[in-house]
């Protein structure tokens, strides 16, 4: 036999292949394979899957009893409910709406949102990036503190220090905004909106600043040493690491506050005077908001009235569903631009 030949018929035949590896298991496969041979898995599994469902169960139930016993009330309305500057469930037909309620309540925790979340957002950096550990750990301790602060307390600081000393502000902001309008002052007692709104900033600034400075401590070390290492200023490396990864943290927060107050009672019901009339003017006294009128209204209400203060939380309900809502959606379309993906 050729030689040559037998040389070229070998090297015409192909190689073993070797057998096919094995796909990657990863790491949710893992998991779900343990949890379905482990019974305490299995357990947890239960309880947690239950307690989720046991809480829309909640929401469900509240929403469904809201909306019952608000039809009772509505249905014998005279006026239109939305748009009506009156209460008084007493005539015959009854008239009431909730037109100064509604808007009471949204300018209030607006003007609560726009000192609160800046001033939080300025803290939680000074304490995470700014302070010395000996300082940092005293300050977060204070803020701690201001959370556990019961309402009331809020509320009899509220009318005994916060409103007294709040005409040199008014008498300023009249001076120099007041041909706005919306700053003008009457010089009346200053329970007004903008009282009540710096009362409720002071309220839910601990929320906002504790969830932030959590929030900014998760910051990846790499992002910030990285900034560091191109030459960026301290403030650089905030603006470019620190706060587009914390963007969705801190409207979390926000939010949190925001909920907290819309729901408030007895602090606004302490500082504010109620009437219901819609005011141009932040500084002059009256208005009202959606807690401050069930709490001041409830115990002498009668069955029907107080269905129909039943009505009007169940506007209030509405409102922080949609409010919670929209910032799930913000919180959804900027977490891509949040870096915690990086």
């Amino acid at each position: 036999m050729d030689i040559s030949t037998q040389n070229t018929d070998t090297d015409d035949t192909p190689p073993p292949t070797a057998p096919a590896a094995p796909p990657p298991v990863s790491a949710e496969q893992k998991r779900a394979a343990r949890g379905a041979t482990r019974p305490g898995d299995r357990i947890f599994l239960g309880l947690s899957r239950g307690s989720g469902i046991f809480l829309l169960v909640i929401m469900a139930a509240i929403a469904v009893f809201l909306t019952y016993r608000a039809s009772l009330a509505i249905s014998k309305d005279d006026a239109n409910f939305l748009t009506t500057f009156e209460w008084n469930t007493s005539l015959v037909p009854p008239k009431f709406g909730i037109a100064v309620l509604a808007f009471g309540t949204v300018v209030s925790s607006v003007i609560a949102m726009v000192i609160a979340v800046p001033i939080a957002v300025a803290i939680a950096l000074f304490i995470t990036h700014y302070a010395p550990r000996r300082l940092s750990g005293p300050v977060a301790y204070v803020i701690d503190l201001l959370a556990a602060v019961p309402s009331i307390v809020y509320g009899l600081w509220g009318a005994l220090v916060l409103v007294p000393h709040m005409d040199g502000l008014f008498g300023w902001l009249n001076d120099y905004l007041g041909w706005t309008g919306v700053f003008s002052w009457e010089k009346g007692a200053p329970r007004s909106m903008l009282t009540v709104g710096v009362l409720l900033a002071v309220m839910i600034l601990p929320v906002i600043t504790n969830v932030s400075r959590e929030v900014f401590r998760q910051v990846p070390q790499m992002h910030e040493e990285a900034a560091l290492a191109l030459g960026a200023t301290r403030w650089e490396v905030i603006r470019m690491s620190v706060l587009p990864f914390g963007r969705s943290g801190v409207i979390s927060a926000s939010m949190l506050g925001l909920g907290r107050a819309l729901g408030e009672t007895m602090a606004v019901a302490t500082v504010l005077s109620p009437d219901f009339d819609i005011h141009a003017s932040l500084l002059n006294p009256g208005g009202g908001t959606f807690a401050q009128n069930i709490a001041s209204k409830f115990n002498e209400a009668t069955e029907f009235g107080r269905d129909a203060l039943i009505a009007s939380g169940l506007v209030l309900f509405v409102i922080t569903l949609l409010v919670n809502g929209a910032a799930r959606m913000i919180i959804a379309r900027r977490k891509e631009y949040s870096g915690a993906n990086a």
